[in-house]
């Protein structure tokens, strides 16, 4: 009965502390008698009591760490104040955990030593446009330095930029300027556009009345021009038809004094008579011949 109760005392507080559940996506890190061992993946591992222990607990999970903001100087001796956000990931749980002596600060301080030797080299403007090349060179070089720690960074974010206070005044009053520089030259645009606008429709609403004019004229003209076409078809038709009832000289004649006097009581100022105007009084005597016979 005693051997029974110190077996289930050993079970209880030897055998049972050593059967390790590992989570998913963790590893652990086990030495034995103080060296590397091997490294548990997710699963039931059993460890031997004294002789194994879990050296290291370590997640193979992206690790996020955004680092408090450094001071940096730029190229044109402006000092800034510059935080970033790393993303990184432990892909050698034995690199990580003998690696280095804490990872973590060891990749804050190498961001901040990488930080300043890039910002060194570009100036004012540069940094503040150039926030890709600054994220993209940085990450190449934390990779490259974290490599042999079993950490591969995936990516590197510059988060703020902060310029001193009298350059950040300096820059608002650059924005201001350069938003009412713009606003004016917009304004100025649309004054522009406005007065062409304005000038083309005058243009077009002269040239309107213009041909609007034109065409009333010639249409009046086409007007005299057809009244006077038909009054000498109709002079022509009825000299044509005296011919045809066998009218003499004489008849043709007194037409011609009927227009004579047509011409005269109009209002022209000269008369122009036929030179053959002894003619046209032989032709008056006989109509009063004629007359005087009735």
């Amino acid at each position: 009965m005693e051997l029974l109760i110190i077996i289930l005392v050993l079970v209880v507080f030897i055998v049972i502390p050593n059967i390790k559940i590992v989570p998913q996506a963790k590893v652990y890190v086990i030495e034995r008698l103080g060296s590397y061992y091997k490294t548990w993946h997710n699963g039931l591992q059993l460890k031997i009591p004294f002789i194994d222990r879990v050296s290291n607990v370590v997640t193979l999970k992206e690790v996020v760490k955004d680092f408090a903001p450094q001071p940096v100087i730029t190229k044109d001796n402006v000092t800034m104040q510059i935080d970033t956000v790393v993303y990184f990931q432990i892909t050698d749980a034995k690199l990580y955990t003998y690696g280095v002596e804490n990872p973590i600060n060891a990749i804050e301080t190498l961001t901040a030593t990488t930080l300043r030797n890039i910002i060194g080299e570009l100036e004012l403007d540069q940094t503040l446009t150039s926030r890709d090349i600054i994220n993209s060179k940085m990450r190449a070089i934390l990779d490259e330095a974290t490599d042999p720690w079993g950490i591969k960074v995936n990516r590197v974010e510059v988060k703020n930029i902060i310029p001193p206070r009298d350059i950040q005044e300096a820059m608002e009053k650059q924005m201001r300027a350069e938003r009412e520089r713009r606003e004016k030259i917009l304004q100025a645009e649309g004054e522009k556009k406005s007065s062409i606008l304005i000038a083309e429709g005058e243009k077009e609403s002269a040239i309107l009345r213009a041909e609007a004019k034109k065409e009333a004229q010639i249409k009046i003209a086409e007007g005299e021009a057809e009244a006077l076409l038909k009054l000498k078809n109709a002079e022509a038709e009825g000299i044509k038809l005296l011919k045809e009832a066998g009218a003499d000289k004489s008849v043709l004649a007194l037409k011609s004094y009927e227009a004579l006097a047509n011409v005269a009581n109009g209002q022209a100022t000269k008369i122009i008579l036929p030179a053959d105007l002894q003619g046209v009084a032989s032709i008056g005597t006989v109509i009063n011949e004629m007359i005087e016979k009735k």
